[in-house]
């Protein structure tokens, strides 16, 4: 599946629901596209697994902080699903400063025969009404409404980067670069501050929040990460405000790679707990790292990425594409992570055989039941018929945003402004 659009479409956020039967995607115009899974036909059996659009609607408008004389820009920064308890969805989504709860619902009936309103809904004299209707339900053409039922603003100074709800579904988390924040999904007007990093001095500043989740069983726990390759697992029983952490993940750095960049690919874009809670997946510009919760002087995997960038730091310093966050993704059973690249390339790792693949979201391979080949980059030397050099790599073709779904092998990919369905090759 393809979608072929402008900037403002260009896709920020990509999320599956927990059941995977609706994929959402965010773009950087304040859109929020739902797509529903096909259901399987008698007729067409391998048709079961297509995504259709479901819903569209407007969650974010640009605004402009008078105070401050900042633009707000209304792209969507990550959407999270909530379990389905009835027929409607609920879904978070936030931009840089608000987080809205939109409830999705469904309607094909509508009321007709009212005592005081003609057909058109206007109001009848009462001197004319001479029986009593009563007012029956009529079917009509399915209409999907999307409706925002909680807005959480004016709680973030500075850009929202990641919102996470708890296991506990009555609260979820929004981090910003200097700040967590807890807040109760009926509550509005007032969130509790849960980690505080900002110092005194603002001089004095070395390293900011990149990303936070909330443990997936423990509704007590939560990991952040820094811009400076270290992970926090904190635990919200210990005191209020969670300054001291419960254990620190980082890994000493090897001094035969210390070189300038170093710092900056070090960097953590992402941090995501495995569906177990027993591992913790983090990704830095080269590499993607697995910890174990019960390790923290060392990741117990280290997979690379794209090593083949290593020489290229100082020309993706200069166009700013080192500074780009990729996100990973676990399998529903958290045995293969996936992660993007560069040039449309995206990355799979099977954690037991140990293998890796290279894959390409492409207009090739957008075709119907197409199957993708393994790509492969050549460093220098002789380069063979299939593979393609490191200095034709497209940096402007990147894959930032992926999402698995939580029990099958299909997979979501965001390739700029195009959104990529693959599935398993089924017999």
């Amino acid at each position: 599946m393809e979608l072929e659009k402008t900037w403002a479409d260009i896709i920020s956020t990509v999320e599956f629901n927990h059941t995977g039967e609706l994929l959402a995607t965010g773009d950087k115009g304040g859109r929020v596209v739902i797509f529903q899974r096909e259901q399987e036909s008698k007729n067409q059996v391998h048709r079961r697994g297509e995504y259709n659009v479901y819903s569209t609607f407007q969650s974010h408008e640009p605004e402009f902080d008078y105070l401050k004389s900042l633009e707000i820009e209304e792209k969507i920064n990550k959407i999270r699903w909530l379990p389905q308890q009835n027929a409607a969805y609920f879904l978070l989504s936030t931009n840089d400063k608000t987080v809205k709860l939109w409830k999705v619902s469904e309607r094909d009936k509508r009321p007709e025969g009212y005592n005081l309103k003609d057909e058109e809904g206007r109001l009848r004299d009462p001197a004319t009404i001479t029986t009593l209707r009563v007012p029956v339900l009529r079917p009509m053409d399915l209409m999907v409404e999307a409706t925002p039922r909680r807005v959480f603003a004016n709680a973030h100074t500075y850009h929202i980067n990641s919102i996470s709800v708890n296991s506990d579904y009555e609260t979820y988390m929004s981090a910003d670069d200097l700040r967590i924040n807890l807040w109760n999904f009926e509550i509005t007007n007032q969130s509790f501050n849960i980690v505080d990093i900002k110092p005194a001095n603002m001089e004095e500043l070395t390293e900011v929040i990149t990303a936070a989740e909330f443990h997936p069983h423990h509704c007590n726990s939560f990991v952040y990460s820094s811009s400076k390759g270290t992970i926090r697992l904190c635990d919200m029983r210990a005191s209020a405000l969670c300054d001291r952490h419960s254990k620190f993940f980082e890994e000493p750095e090897d001094p035969s790679n210390r070189s300038f960049f170093s710092e900056i690919i070090s960097s953590i874009s992402d941090v995501k707990f495995s569906h177990s809670g027993r591992y913790i997946m983090t990704r830095d510009y080269l590499t993607v790292k697995v910890w174990d919760l019960n390790m923290e002087n060392r990741p117990i995997e280290t997979y690379q990425v794209h090593d083949y960038l290593r020489s290229k730091l100082c020309s993706l310093y200069e166009n700013d594409c080192i500074f780009d966050k990729f996100e990973c993704v676990w399998n529903g059973s958290d045995s293969v992570i996936m992660t993007g690249s560069y040039n449309n390339f995206f990355r799979m790792f099977d954690r037991n055989t140990k293998r890796d693949v290279t894959l390409e979201a492409s207009r090739e391979n957008s075709k119907p039941r197409a199957i993708l080949k393994p790509r492969k980059v050549c460093v220098g030397g002789k380069r063979r018929k299939d593979e393609i050099s490191v200095d034709s790599l497209d940096f402007s073709k990147k894959i930032l945003h992926t999402a698995w779904h939580p029990s099958e092998n299909i997979i979501a990919v965001a390739a700029t402004n195009n959104l990529y369905i693959f599935q398993d090759k089924v017999n």
